[in-house]
């Protein structure tokens, strides 16, 4: 049975709902936006600076991207979200033509430490380009994100480090968010763009839930668990999914979990029903020369690949794979050329959007949780890799 939630700038339907024996609440789900439509359980590649790095559009959509993330704060501070609205928006300036997520900015803003003082009506910080000051409030990230054009924008909101961050802190950043929320929805004029609220609470189960019914009280179109793939351990992040998906119950609107790209982590997050997630983790452990692979990782800095011909991952059909050996990256990595970063970023995306097509798979032939154990280890695999990986 196909259910779907609003019917405005954001349309999801959820083809396949989770087992009724409460097994898992992995849901198979369509996302449709302005500019295409996007298939749930999905990964969004983050393209910082409008752009997802070493990357065309052409190579984002040979891995598979059907949408990808936008940063608004580095963009707001260059080139300048007027400038792009000028140039014909985000997706002509960057030539994409299909679906783009803008997050709000508040992450970048919040994290500047220093550089930043946050008050109830919002957020006045120091470029970290060139130190001049600046002010973000809800309305304001609003308007920057309604100038560059996106298909998704996302409410202002205030995360903390959910590890090292007291209740009192959580609790007073958690209030403001939800605060800025409201707000954000009044600024939010926009049609054909859809807004998401975002969730905090740390991992304080009771302010977790409770903000999770408050933003799931309010007409976004899409909603976000933030404040978390921070400081917090896996079994802290997962149990505060438990919370944060049990307060929503049954609300229809697409659920995306900000940050996490590790495929053991959204494997789990999916499981618990979450469906869309960004990171830059598969792009920047390219750029160091590891790759993923069935096994676990690959480091082609290694001398061990200089002699190697074989392809990084047989039956691969990345750019990387059908063209070009290990013995030949390899090199590129240790002559510092920039088609290295290139090619190994196509494969780690190619290889993650394969995983989520993987879990889309087993969902749409309902047997999800009897392929758990499978999908786990080979996510396992990746993660133990990492680990001989920095030893190595």
């Amino acid at each position: 049975m196909t259910q779907a939630s609003f019917t405005g700038p954001a349309r999801f339907e959820v083809l396949a709902p989770p087992p009724t024996d409460g097994s898992s609440r992995a849901r198979l789900g369509r996302l449709t936006l302005a500019h295409g439509v996007v298939e749930t359980p999905q990964f969004m590649p983050v393209g910082t600076n409008a752009t997802v790095r070493a990357l065309d559009p052409d190579d984002l959509v040979e891995v598979g991207a059907s949408i990808i993330l936008a940063n608004t704060y580095h963009l707001y501070l260059r080139p300048g979200h007027e400038r792009i609205e000028r140039l014909g928006g985000l997706h002509r300036f960057m030539a994409w033509d299909r679906p783009i997520l803008t997050d709000s900015g508040g992450f970048q803003v919040v994290s500047l430490g220093d550089l930043r003082v946050v008050d109830d009506e919002g957020v006045t910080f120091r470029s970290h380009l060139d130190g001049s000051i600046h002010r973000f409030t809800p309305e304001h990230a609003i308007a920057v994100q309604e100038a560059l054009g996106a298909d998704v924008a996302v409410a202002f909101d205030q995360p903390v480090p959910p590890g090292s961050s007291s209740r009192a802190v959580v609790a007073d950043a958690t209030a403001r968010t939800h605060r800025w929320a409201e707000r954000s929805l009044a600024a939010h004029r926009r049609p054909d763009q859809a807004l998401f609220g975002i969730v905090q609470g740390g991992l304080e189960p009771d302010l977790r839930a409770d903000s999770a019914r408050f933003i799931a009280s309010l007409p976004f179109d899409g909603i976000c668990l933030g404040g978390l793939a921070g400081d917090e351990t896996a079994d802290q992040r997962n149990a505060a999914l438990e919370v944060a998906v049990t307060a929503l119950g049954d609300d229809p609107r697409v659920r995306y979990l900000m940050g996490l790209g590790s495929p053991a982590d959204m494997l789990e997050a999916v499981h618990r029903g979450i469906d869309l997630f960004d990171s830059v983790l598969p792009a920047r452990v390219a750029r160091t020369g590891q790759v993923w692979v069935p096994d676990g990782r690959l480091n082609l800095r290694n001398q061990r690949y200089l002699d190697d011909p074989g392809p990084i991952q047989d039956g691969c059909p990345c750019l990387a794979c059908r063209r070009f050996s290990r013995a030949y990256i390899a090199h590129l990595f240790r002559a510092k050329e920039l088609l290295a970063y290139r090619l190994a970023t196509c494969h780690n995306l190619t290889f993650t959007l394969d995983f989520m097509s993987r879990i889309r798979a087993a969902l749409r032939a309902g047997d999800f949780p009897g392929m758990l154990p499978e999908l786990r280890s080979r996510a396992a695999r990746i993660s133990a890799g990492e680990a001989a990986v920095q030893s190595a």
